[in-house]
């Protein structure tokens, strides 16, 4: 039996000698999956590798292809190249590279990582965005700038980010943002939350910014800038509140402005006192700008038009949503019956309003947690504006027509020229000769009307006008008006008796 047992088995000594490096591959193998290695001071967990306050100056080497989250954050690696990577990670989709000291970032950084959807490079040196700096990252979601010394953007350093739903830009120095990426919503489509907070902004669009919908300026961060008071930014803000936007509400003691007399002679926020910044929300009936409340959602519109209302929530992921009008009734199917009609993105559409549509609108909105009720005010005006046939109402037709007569009546009194006052100051000139004049010797009773005339001219008699009215328009008898001297044969004329007149019906021979 003992030399059965001599010598000591082979296989347990072998197993003894080889078990340190077999726990250590064992270890690498669990670590790191099939044929990964855990890099140096990382520590390994699946698919998971965390370097973080490694003090590594560089990306360690070499890294599992299948890795799908890597931490670096709080180390040194000032600079990120183009080749930090060995190779292609195709399944990375998470990059941490906060409090690093980093300045700078080659364009072609992110190549090799083409699917990743996280990016931090919050708390570092960054001082501007380059063009086309992150155009590699097609499928990115989210983006960590915050707390950098940025001062310039330049607006294509955002190309190609068709995903991204949240921008952290705060506590840096960008004194302007390319705001027009969001204006049309083709840049940046998925955009959902902007942070531009603690930054050197002194003015904003405050029309593109109120343009944009409610739930984009719910996560639209503008606080802690050295903006300029004005009434625009008021009457944002203002609705900002009225909406109960998170923006506004959570950080309503930090959206301060300054006065104008103040602001100018700043060059910062930080060289301001603190007794020229006001909080914006208090500037209504402040002297000087004395700013007044902004209705919301008030519109208006004239007998015939068709007016659009606007459901602007702040909910996304609508899952329905109606209207009710001012007389009770509920439009809840797109396309409507009668004159309101629901659009597809949620809008009221009126056709032909008439006095009867005015009134306040409600708009109901059911989100997946959440519900919100939206009022919108619509006024009509009792006349048509800019008609078919640019009709007026009856009122406005009597005004002018009482107008025009007014006018005419006044040219009629003041501006009719007097012959009085043009015959004053030189002698009485005789009328016209005429043919048919009523003073002809057709009309006389009596030849006594002696006319010495020029041979060849015609006989003229005097108008019996020149005797002077009388009253109720009939001439003054009882004797011959005193004429004039006139010098010269034309002048030396006789004008008969007013009495003498008689009717053309009188016996008395007619004189021709």
């Amino acid at each position: 039996m003992g030399g059965v047992g001599w010598p000591p088995p082979l296989l347990p000594l072998l197993l003894s000698l080889l078990s340190p490096w077999w726990g250590a591959a064992v270890a690498a193998v669990g670590a790191g999956g099939a044929g990964g290695i855990c890099p140096p001071r990382c520590v390994c967990a699946s698919n998971i590798l965390s370097c973080s306050q490694a003090a590594l100056s560089s990306v360690p080497a070499p890294l599992p292809r299948f890795a799908a989250v890597l931490d670096l954050s709080h180390n040194n690696v000032t600079r990120l190249r183009a080749d930090w990577a060995p190779g292609r990670l195709a399944h990375l989709h998470a990059l941490l590279l906060a409090h690093n000291g980093l300045s700078f970032v080659s364009t072609e950084a992110f190549a090799h990582v083409p699917h990743l959807r996280h990016l931090d490079l919050s708390s570092n040196r960054l001082r501007a965005l380059e063009e086309n700096l992150f155009s590699d990252l097609a499928e990115l979601e989210v983006l960590l700038l915050y707390n950098n010394e940025i001062a310039a953007v330049d607006r294509t350093a955002f190309e190609n980010l068709a995903r991204l739903r949240k921008l952290y830009l705060g506590q840096n120095r960008i004194a302007r943002f390319p705001l027009e990426l969001l204006r049309d919503g083709t840049r940046l489509p998925q955009l959902a939350l902007l942070d531009l907070s603690a930054n050197r902004l002194r003015s904003l669009p405050v029309g593109d910014l109120q343009a944009l919908p409610a739930w984009f300026r719910d996560r639209l961060y503008l606080h802690g800038n050295p903006l300029a008071c004005d009434c625009p930014l008021f009457q944002l803000v203002a609705r900002g509140r009225r909406r109960r936007l998170s923006a506004v509400v959570d950080f309503q003691e930090e959206l301060r402005c300054f006065l104008p007399s103040s602001s100018s002679s700043s060059s910062s926020s930080s060289s301001s006192s603190s007794s020229t910044a006001v909080g914006i929300l208090a500037l209504a009936g402040r002297q000087p700008l004395n700013c007044s409340e902004a209705r919301e959602a008030v519109l208006e519109g004239h007998l015939g038009d068709t007016v659009t209302l606007g459901c602007d929530t702040r909910l996304r992921g609508v899952r329905s949503r109606h209207w009710v009008t001012p007389g009770g009734e509920r439009v809840l199917e797109e396309g409507g019956n009668g004159s309101a009609a629901l659009l597809a993105n949620g809008s009221l559409q009126l056709r032909g309003l008439r006095p009867e549509d005015a009134g306040t609108y409600a708009c109901w909105v059911g989100g997946p947690l959440l519900n919100e009720t939206l009022y919108v005010e619509l006024l009509v005006h009792n006349f048509t504006l800019h008609g078919p046939h640019d009709t007026l109402n009856t009122a406005y037709t009597t005004l002018v027509g009482c107008i025009l007569s007014v006018v005419l009546v006044l040219i009629y009194l003041y501006l009719t020229p007097c012959r009085c006052c043009c015959c004053r100051g030189g002698p009485e000139k005789p009328p016209p000769p005429r043919d048919d004049s009523i003073n002809s010797s057709v009309l006389s009773a009596t030849p006594n009307h002696a006319v010495l005339g020029v041979p060849g001219e015609p006989p003229r008699s005097r108008s019996a006008s020149a005797t002077g009215p009388g009253q109720n328009g009939r001439f003054k008898g009882g004797g011959t008006p005193q004429v004039p001297p006139r010098h010269g044969p034309k002048g030396q004329r006789k004008v008969s008796d007013p009495d003498s007149v008689s009717s053309v019906f009188s016996d008395t021979p007619i004189v021709v």
